[in-house]
C-alpha cells in the first residue's frame, strides 16, 4: 500500500508540470491574439494581394458580423503562427526530461525542420498555387446567354479558401518531417517505403484533388511537391541509417 501511496507523487508532478507547460502556452495565445487581431486589417491586406494580382478588387459580405468574424479568424490564425515558437518549446521543456541525450539530439532537427518546412509550403501556396488558381477560378467571368456572368466573392469565403491553400501546402511539407519520425520510432522502414512508391504517389494525388480545387493545375502544383517530399524523405532516412550504422560501430569498438 505505501509503495502505492508513493508513486502518486510523481504522477501529480507530471500533471502539475503539465498545467504549469499547458497555462504557459494559453498565455502566449492569448498574447498574441490581442497583437494580431490590432494587426488584422493589415495581415488580410495581405491575404488579398493574389486577389488584386488576378483582376478581382471587390469583396462582399451578406452577414451583419462576417466581417467582424473573418477579422477574429485572421487574428486566431496568425496566433497560432507567431505562438507556434513558445507552444514547441513548451512541449519540447516538458518531453526532453524524459529523453536520452541521443533521443534529444534526434529530435530537435525535426523540431527545427517543422516550422521551416511549414512556411515553405505556405510560401509556394500563396506566390504559386493560389494566384494561378484564382486566374482559373475567375476566368468564368463573361456573358452567357445574354446574362452577364461576374464573380463577387465574400469575404469569408475567401478567407476559407486561401487558408486552405496556406494549411494545406504547410502541412502537405510536413511529410519528410513525418515520415522520418516515423522510421525513428520503427514503424516504417526505407526499404518498405521504397516498395509503397506507387501507392504514395497514388496518395498524393488523391490528397492533392482533396485539398485543393478541382482545376488540374492546382492539384498538380501540390501533387509533384509530395511526390518529391516522399522521395526526400527515403534520402533522408538513408543518410540517418548510415550514421547510426557508424555510431554502432564506434560503440562496439568502444566496448
Amino acid at each position: 500500500m505505501s509503495e502505492i501511496d508513493d508513486s502518486k507523487a510523481p504522477l501529480l508532478d507530471h500533471l502539475l508540470e503539465l498545467r504549469r507547460r499547458l497555462l504557459y502556452c494559453i498565455a502566449a495565445l492569448v498574447v498574441t491574439f490581442g497583437i494580431s487581431f490590432y494587426f488584422s486589417e493589415a495581415i488580410f491586406a495581405f491575404l488579398v494581394q493574389p486577389l488584386l494580382r488576378a483582376g478581382q478588387g471587390t469583396l462582399i459580405y451578406t452577414q451583419i458580423f462576417e466581417a467582424f468574424f473573418v477579422q477574429v479568424k485572421v487574428a486566431f490564425f496568425a496566433a497560432m503562427m507567431l505562438a507556434f515558437p513558445v507552444i514547441a518549446n513548451q512541449l519540447w521543456q516538458f518531453v526532453a526530461p524524459g529523453l536520452y541525450r541521443k533521443e534529444k539530439r534526434a529530435l530537435l532537427p525535426f523540431l527545427f525542420a517543422t516550422p521551416v518546412l511549414f512556411l515553405m509550403g505556405a510560401a509556394m501556396a500563396y506566390y504559386i498555387a493560389i494566384p494561378m488558381a484564382l486566374h482559373f477560378l475567375l476566368g468564368f467571368d463573361g456573358v452567357v446567354g445574354g446574362v452577364k456572368r461576374e464573380a463577387l466573392p465574400a469575404i469569408g469565403n475567401y478567407l476559407a479558401f486561401i487558408m486552405q491553400f496556406l494549411f494545406g501546402f504547410g502541412l502537405s511539407f510536413l511529410l519528410p518531417v513525418l515520415l522520418m519520425l516515423l522510421e525513428r520510432a520503427g514503424i516504417v522502414t526505407r526499404k518498405g517505403l521504397i516498395a509503397a512508391r506507387r501507392y504514395a504517389i497514388v496518395g498524393a494525388t488523391a490528397v492533392a484533388a482533396v485539398l485543393t480545387p478541382p482545376d488540374l493545375m492546382s492539384q498538380v502544383l501540390l501533387a509533384v511537391p509530395l511526390i518529391l517530399l516522399y522521395e526526400f524523405a527515403i534520402i533522408g532516412i538513408w543518410f540517418t541509417e548510415r550514421k547510426r550504422a557508424r555510431e554502432a560501430g564506434t560503440e562496439i569498438v568502444e566496448s
